[in-house]
């Protein structure tokens, strides 16, 4: 029997030889992530159900991320941060990445940002592995060939007690883009494109798996954004076949030994999209859906009130790069926001130059916001 790329990945990790899609299978994790909005109540569950003092499966093989509450002066908010500490310390979790200094995020080293970026970036996105997250965007690490999902609280309690998890196979749904990619069109349009036309719910429960000869021109960065969307069209995974694009990013990255999986020959999927992207164009979703998708050309008289460069989705360096090729010789005329997805980003805004001019210097000639700004004491 013939099997997907998530199929076999879940084959595997629930050490069986087949399985097949609407199957209920026990999935051994290789990773669990979870961050400061999420972890103390999983916390309090795993507390409950395993004993006060009782033991994570595995403390090499949890991450925890702070990177919701971290910058607020919320009293509340900050209590979240002090239980996810002392239970990491308690616990001796060899991936958690703290902030005490929250006056200035560059005075934290151990401090990297965005969760689903920084999981890429400090290597923990390892091909044919399973990921859980107590964040529904997850998926985003799809984009290296696993299986990553986000999870609630109380699932994220039992794989945290006992590293397994009760799934439902998904079945497969294949979107094939073909063609060379036009410079005016990024990874983000067409995920749009995808999404306003099978809408938000059009993929419940299934996998997601991106193909084709311009997806395997992408860069790692532009793959994250087509699987970190993903949730929005309602599917619980996406994925993309690693390839030597994959290995190159992963290279220095990480050191742990991994086995890529790819598609059987004649595996079966649920369906099949195809695109030409030369035929597309650069679209916007409209309030108050991702499915209410428009052509951008149809928005040009629609006034805004501000714009917000950043998140998960928007705030990697190659978002940056392509929002400084255009800005750039220009003044904003509304309030903009930079917000770099990790310390990494924030960083290379700084020493990435366009046209003889660093990222940072175009955004702040431009007008723009913080956190453009080398001095915490600079920023407005």
């Amino acid at each position: 029997m013939t099997m997907t790329l998530t199929e076999k990945i879940l084959a595997k990790a629930a050490k069986l030889s087949k399985v097949t899609p609407g199957e209920n299978i026990w999935v051994n994790a290789d990773l669990l992530m979870t961050h400061d909005v999420a972890c103390p109540s999983t916390i309090g569950i795993f507390k409950q159900e395993f004993g006060v003092n009782a033991k994570v499966w595995d403390q090499n093989k949890i991450v925890i991320i702070p990177d919701h509450y971290i910058f607020t002066a919320d009293k509340r908010a900050n209590r979240n941060l002090d239980i996810v500490r002392e239970f990491a310390i308690e616990q001796e979790i060899k991936y958690f990445y703290d902030i005490s200094d929250r006056s200035d995020f560059q005075a934290n080293p151990d401090y990297k940002g965005v969760c689903h970026i920084a999981l890429a970036q400090e290597g923990h996105t390892i091909p044919g592995q399973v990921l859980f997250g107590t964040d529904s965007h997850t998926c985003n690490a799809g984009a290296f060939g696993l299986f990553a999902t986000g999870i609630g609280h109380t699932d994220a309690a039992f794989v945290m007690g006992t590293g397994k998890l009760l799934l439902k196979v998904p079945g497969t749904m294949r979107f094939v883009f073909s063609g060379e990619l036009p410079n005016y069109l990024l990874a983000k349009d067409l995920i749009l494109h995808i999404i306003g036309d099978i809408g938000v719910s059009g993929a419940t429960y299934r996998t997601m798996e991106f193909a084709g000869d311009t997806v395997e021109k992408m860069t790692m960065e532009e793959r994250m954004t087509l699987c970190n969307m993903v949730i929005e069209a309602g599917g619980k995974n996406g994925v993309i076949a690693p390839d030597r694009t994959t290995f190159e990013y992963l290279q220095g990255r990480t050191t742990k030994t991994f086995e890529p999986v790819y598609n059987d020959v004649n595996a079966n999927f649920l369906r099949n999209h195809s695109y030409d992207v030369t035929k597309l164009e650069p679209v916007v979703a409209k309030p108050h859906s991702p499915d209410n998708r428009e052509l951008a050309r149809n928005c040009r008289d629609i006034m805004i009130d501000r714009v917000y460069i950043g998140s998960c989705t928007g705030g990697k360096i190659s978002d940056f790069i392509h929002a400084a090729k255009i800005i750039k010789g220009h003044q904003v005329k509304v309030p903009t926001y930079l917000v770099p997805a990790t310390q990494t980003v924030y960083n290379d805004l700084f020493s990435i130059k366009h046209d003889g001019q660093t990222l940072s210097e175009i955004f702040l000639n431009a007008g723009s916001r913080q956190p453009a700004f080398k001095n915490i004491s600079d920023r407005v």
